[in-house]
């Protein structure tokens, strides 16, 4: 993998970062898994599990804005409920960047020796911030949960990552405390939107040192069709390259990559060594990416 992170500050030297997919498992207590319109990935439809080795957790990481509670997060509760009671436990918000952010975090923990196994989850009820009455943005948004490993096995690695931020853009998406609902400029969020990808995309690739041809799967936040298709145009991708499941489970927020690469698995898309751009824009606007090589199951 050139020019990507290898890990030698790990506990085996020579050994990798590597997604590794397992269940999803709803850490918000309304949430079975999934997506708006039913649609379970099957390995979302198991009980949730990590081939019993919860124990052996460093992290449990949860990218959301819409935890049950104020405080505190929603990670602790996942951590107990799958016994992994040891494990750090925590909370990432950065809306639809969060699961890129948190797999960012918990890429940095194993790569500075501090953890070697890291559970990284995308979880948001988006229903609760969703205005029904409010044609612009009811159809839109979904409600999901969706997780994957990270942890160090021969083959597979994560990185480097590229981030970036513009409050400028703060009002295109927003959900006031005194409303509590959603916002949103669509004008505005497409154009910046489609653009932030855009750029992460080809900056994330050239950090990595792979041509844009080299990557086997795009997996972008599903925000909407529209967004996804016109950044495939803009970089000449094929839309066979690239992970498209709004229709299926709507804007899931934090949940959507996640949720994308099990899809993605489950349709034959992913396999083990595959080189997979993941990348985000969310509310705020924040914006990110990494290129991946897929590792196998745990």
């Amino acid at each position: 993998m050139p020019e990507r992170f290898r890990l030698s500050g790990t506990r085996e030297s020579g050994r990798v970062l590597t997604p590794r997919p397992q269940n999803a498992y709803a850490p918000l207590s309304s949430l079975p898994g999934g997506g708006q319109n039913g649609r379970v990935p099957a390995a979302l439809r198991e009980p949730p599990r990590l081939l019993g080795r919860q124990a052996e957790l460093d992290a449990v990481l949860v990218a959301t804005t819409s935890a049950d509670e104020v405080t505190p997060n929603a990670a602790p509760y996942v951590a107990t409920a799958i016994g992994a009671t040891k494990a750090n436990a925590m909370d990432v918000g950065a809306a639809c960047t969060a699961w890129v952010t948190a797999l960012s975090v918990g890429a940095s923990m194993i790569e500075s020796g501090r953890a070697e196994t890291v559970l990284v989850i995308g979880a948001d009820v988006l229903s609760r911030f969703t205005d029904f009455d409010d044609k612009r943005t009811a159809a839109l948004f979904g409600d999901g949960a969706g997780a994957v490993v990270l942890g160090n096995q021969d083959g597979g690695g994560v990185g480097p990552f590229v981030f970036g931020s513009d409050s400028g853009y703060a009002e295109a998406i927003i959900a006031r405390r005194d409303e509590g609902v959603m916002r949103m400029d669509g004008h505005v969020t497409f154009n910046a939107a489609t653009a932030a990808l855009v750029q992460s995309t080809r900056d994330a690739c050239e950090r990595a040192g792979v041509a844009l041809d080299d990557v086997d799967l795009f997996v972008y936040h599903q925000a909407n069709a529209r967004i996804t298709k016109a950044v495939a145009q803009r970089l000449e991708l094929p839309m066979e390259r690239v992970a498209d499941y709004i229709a299926d489970i709507g804007n899931t927020s934090a949940a959507s990559i996640p949720l994308a690469l099990a899809f993605a698995r489950e349709e034959g898309r992913l396999h083990r060594g595959d080189t997979v751009l993941v990348a985000a824009v969310g509310a705020g606007f924040t914006w990110g990416g990494a290129v991946l090589e897929w590792g196998g199951p745990a």
